[in-house]
């Protein structure tokens, strides 16, 4: 949990730091699309994350889980560290890309790791326990605006870099592979198998991997996975990206005030959510198997209307009851994900069904990030977007029902 707090401090001191950070770095003064440069930067680094995310999963299938997570905190910690000393917008597109490659590694890793250790009757609360981490570091870095004014965003970076590269030392000795996981499953399965046929004539890497994508995507659940994980996430990155900016521009609020209220209030409602719908997926289990996917669905039926309500918001009342609708929404969705796939797919595919699942997704929130930024250079209404955002969480309802969920996989 502590790893996934640092996993999304640092995403979002960077979105509520975006005036500090952009003041203190001439080139955007200089551009005359400087909010499309934002979003490229942040575009940049969710490509460069996607990408790496599939790699991440296939280092956490098939060599361990444990090690992929201590390095990966490692690594992006040393990157948060350099990232506080950048001085032009190139060294920050350089910092942010290598930041996607460091934590591409963690996240399939880690809800695998969760995955092998909790079945059954306490899937979705481990999994929303871990989101709910998630959530509190995103609060963290909704402060980082109040950070940047008394400290210094350069000073936070480093600060916070500094602390993930000493916790990734006791944390390689703690953590344990699960002794089920596919680096033993493979111990009877040699490498170059044909995991989806049972050839084994080929001992070539590479066409091990292979055999572990065809075997992905030749299930059309998954396939729909895919899609409904990707669909509302485009919603939620512009949400915590940008939406500290919209507030501050929208209310005229503070830059510190901004990245708190753009948070705190949605991401403490994330956490209940989570938590709530966590509880009702594992107990609804043992009636009915598809128990995750109704709760998941529920949690998108809110989170429809409420993006709807962000772009048309009148009062920062409005806006801050429409964040916490999502928040709840997001909770119920975000916790049942891995959970989702492991109805879906045996347990040494996992963390690379995950890491396809991010790669898909965060590319296409990558370019939501971009045309975002070139939208409110272009000046078009908030409303436009988000009811675009909200068409297609309701879309997403309908591909998860879809999803066929398998009995021998509970």
């Amino acid at each position: 949990m502590p790893v996934a707090l640092l996993n999304y401090l640092d995403r979002q001191m960077m979105a509520s730091m975006q005036k500090s950070v952009m003041d203190s770095i001439p080139d955007f003064a200089a551009s005359n699309t400087p909010q499309e440069m934002w979003g490229t930067m942040l575009g940049q680094f969710k490509w460069v994350y996607a990408f790496f995310s599939v790699l991440g999963g296939l280092c956490a299938d098939r060599i361990s889980r444990r090690w992929t997570i201590a390095a990966s905190l490692f690594a992006w910690s040393a990157i948060t560290w350099w990232t506080g000393q950048v001085t032009s917008y190139n060294e920050l597109l350089w910092a942010r890309s290598l930041m996607g490659v460091s934590e591409a590694f963690y996240i399939p890793a880690a809800l695998a790791l969760i995955a092998d250790y909790h079945q059954g009757s306490s899937r979705s609360k481990a999994v929303g326990l871990h989101q709910s981490a998630i959530y509190l570091g995103t609060i963290a870095g909704g402060f980082g605006g109040y950070a940047a004014t008394y400290l210094g965003w350069r000073e936070a970076f480093a600060a916070c870099g500094l602390f993930g590269m000493l916790y990734a030392l006791p944390l390689a000795t703690i953590l344990r592979d699960h002794s089920s996981t596919n680096t033993d499953l493979l111990d009877s399965e040699p490498l170059g198998s044909n995991l989806a046929t049972g050839d084994r004539s080929s001992t070539d890497p590479a066409n091990q991997s292979t055999n572990v994508f065809f075997t992905l995507l030749s299930k059309p659940s998954f396939l729909l996975l895919v899609a409904y994980f990707t669909l509302p996430a485009m919603a939620g990155w512009v949400v915590r990206d940008w939406m500290p900016a919209i507030l501050r521009d929208r209310f005229e609020l503070g830059q510190g005030a901004s990245g708190v209220t753009a948070t705190l209030y949605w991401q403490l409602a994330a956490i209940l959510g989570a938590a709530t719908g966590g509880v009702l997926a594992d107990r609804w289990m043992a009636y009915n198997i598809r128990a995750r996917l109704y709760v998941s669905a529920i949690g998108m039926a809110m989170i429809a209307p409420a993006i709807l309500g962000i772009g048309n918001a009148s009062s920062l009342t409005m806006a801050v009851a429409c964040l916490i609708l999502f928040g709840l929404g997001w909770g119920f969705f975000d916790c049942n994900n891995m959970p989702i796939l492991s109805q879906i797919v045996e347990p040494r595919f996992r963390a690379t069904g995950y890491g396809v699942m991010n790669f898909v997704s965060i590319s296409c929130g990558g370019f939501a990030d971009k045309e975002f930024g070139r939208l409110r250079d272009s000046n078009v209404p908030l409303y436009v977007s988000f009811s675009i955002f909200a068409l297609l969480a309701l879309i997403s309802i309908f591909l998860v029902l879809m999803i066929r969920p398998k009995p021998e996989l509970q």
